[in-house]
């Protein structure tokens, strides 16, 4: 006998649990949207079980196998209270998504789940999905519908980065950085990270110092030439123009330069290499102060011809750049001093940096501040053109995308994006393969905390196949949240912020950072009543 049973793509499927997942057969879209859904099933046959898609739009339809992987640090202590969390003990979860290249899958008597995309650039209208599951004796019929409306979903106006670890990939195929291999995986992962709603990237003009241990260094992938003579520097940007031509031909429409100093608090310098009388060699790092007169001479060459570069390829007004990330209250006076050393080649870039503090904004340091969602309330309304984010620390209430967290609580960011009118979003980890402090590689497969630093799935939100990448669940659910965000910003233009407010409102509940859905049918309720408010007003 097979078992099956559609669910929605907010459920995850646990193997040695009974799938308590509400049971779905139909879905509203706009045309554009990537619509996705998913059939649970097991089986005690020992065949092999073929997969058979029919439909009208067969060509439109991405199936994936959902993989599982094992959790040892689903969460921190801290989160223990919150309830929200599918579990807060180790165990095996869903959470690759294998591309389903042929027809037939494994079974057994545990539960798994395969997953189907749909891309809903076709005419409006109502379309079957017909999946059959077969072991040659036993069948599993399963029919899915679709009503596409008649409207496009809006451009995202959301600038979202996940920050890309270059030489995390480098490290983990075993190829030299910027070799042609590298390139090739590293515009593989980069479209991967466009396709599903990311459209700016963290652009290594130095390898970047982020999450690395004092005194130690992570692999070069540094995009800038440099050579140097006494105290004059000359500069090569042609393997930057490659990054910049790359990215926007994958969809990519803004970039955020690697931060000018060292993490926490912008104490030192990154590491730089330059060639000087022919031999390459490290120039700054830990080992040179961020105030050092050596760095101020060269930043006052490097800043003018990076910014004449950028300006040249028509780049800036869509180029941020970063001083320090996550600076604090002890080291006020170091990232005060630190941009006071780079501001002044900067005219007319916005400098962006993540930030908790409230009171460091308030004095003036960070102009434009990425705020933590759980800090983020003392901001609301005292900041211009709001931004936030989430890492590891964000834990307790708040939306994030851990594996042990239910999807729903993923995609309730969507709402909170739209009542607060946030402009960007930031999560560090869109492909980080190393422990914490980068001391050394990590299996992605096997150890997703980065050495039980990080709760699994915080850390990278692709996992690196053999021959490129392949999304994880997380990463799926939150481009359903870009995308809920869009619908939001097109039914916005039928009846204004407020009224869309109260609509979400009338659903949710209020609306806050600090508040999520604790059921996926709570979030395809809402959705539904926004693809029958634009159905409304476009009829």
């Amino acid at each position: 006998m097979i078992y099956t049973k559609q669910c929605s793509s907010l459920d995850k499927i646990l193997p040695l649990t009974e799938c308590g997942a509400g049971s779905i057969g139909s879905l509203s879209t706009l045309q554009g949207e990537q619509l996705s859904y998913q059939i649970a099933f097991k089986t005690d046959s020992k065949c092999p079980l073929t997969v058979t898609i029919e439909s009208v739009i067969k060509e439109k339809i991405k199936p994936y196998l959902i993989g599982t992987v094992p959790v040892m640090m689903p969460t921190y202590p801290q989160a223990f209270e919150d309830d929200n969390y599918i579990s807060h003990e180790p165990g095996i979860f869903p959470d690759p998504m294998y591309p389903l290249t042929k027809d037939t899958v494994m079974s057994n008597s545990w539960y798994q789940a395969l997953w189907f995309t749909v891309d809903c650039s076709v005419p409006s209208g109502n379309y079957e999905i017909t999946v059959t599951l077969s072991d040659g004796e036993n069948t599993a019929v399963n029919h899915f519908y679709i009503e596409v409306l008649p409207v496009r979903l809006p451009e995202q106006e959301l600038i979202f980065t996940q920050w890309f670890h270059a030489d995390c990939i480098s490290s983990h195929y075993r190829v030299d950085a910027w070799s042609e291999k590298h390139w090739e995986l590293v515009e593989r992962f980069v479209k991967m990270a466009a396709d599903f709603g990311i459209n700016m990237l963290l652009t290594p003009i130095f390898t970047p110092p982020l999450d690395t241990d004092v005194g130690g260094e992570r692999p070069t992938v540094q995009l800038v030439g440099i050579e140097k003579d006494g105290n004059t520097y000359s500069f090569d940007f042609s393997l930057l123009k490659r990054w910049f031509d790359m990215c926007r031909k994958n969809g990519i429409k803004y970039f955020e330069m690697a931060h000018l100093f060292t993490q926490w608090g912008a104490e030192f310098t990154p590491k730089i290499i330059v060639v000087e009388n022919g031999e390459e060699k490290r120039i700054f790092g830990w080992d040179v102060g961020a105030c050092d007169e050596s760095y101020s001479v060269f930043l006052s060459q490097f800043l003018p011809a990076l910014t004449a570069f950028i300006e040249s390829e028509g780049l800036k007004e869509v180029t941020y750049f970063h001083i320090s990330d996550e600076p604090y209250e002890k080291y006020l006076e170091s990232y005060r001093r630190a941009k006071e050393m780079v501001m002044k080649y900067l005219d007319g870039f916005t400098v962006i940096d993540a930030l908790s503090d409230y009171d460091f904004y308030k004095k003036g340091v960070v102009e434009h501040p990425v705020v933590s969602i759980n800090h983020i309330d003392s901001f609301i309304g005292e900041v211009d053109e709001l931004w936030g984010y989430y890492c590891c620390g964000q834990h307790t209430n708040v939306s994030n995308r851990f594996i042990a967290m239910p999807s729903y609580r993923n995609r309730s960011i969507a709402p909170q994006l739209f009542k607060y009118n946030i402009k960007g979003f930031l999560q560090w980890g869109y492909n980080f393969y190393y422990t914490q402090y980068s001391k050394r590689q990590v299996n992605p497969f096997t150890e997703n905390d980065a050495d039980m630093a990080f709760a699994a799935g915080d850390s990278f939100s692709v996992y690196p196949a053999p021959d490129g990448p392949i999304p994880a669940i997380g990463l799926a659910v939150f481009r359903e949240a870009l995308q809920d965000l869009r619908a939001f910003r097109l039914l916005e233009g039928y009846i204004g912020h407020e009224n869309t407010v109260a609509l979400l409102e009338d659903v949710l509940g209020t609306v806050r950072f600090d508040k999520c859905a604790d059921s996926s049918g709570l979030i395809l309720k809402m959705r539904q009543k926004v693809n029958d408010a634009i159905k409304k007003h476009i009829s």
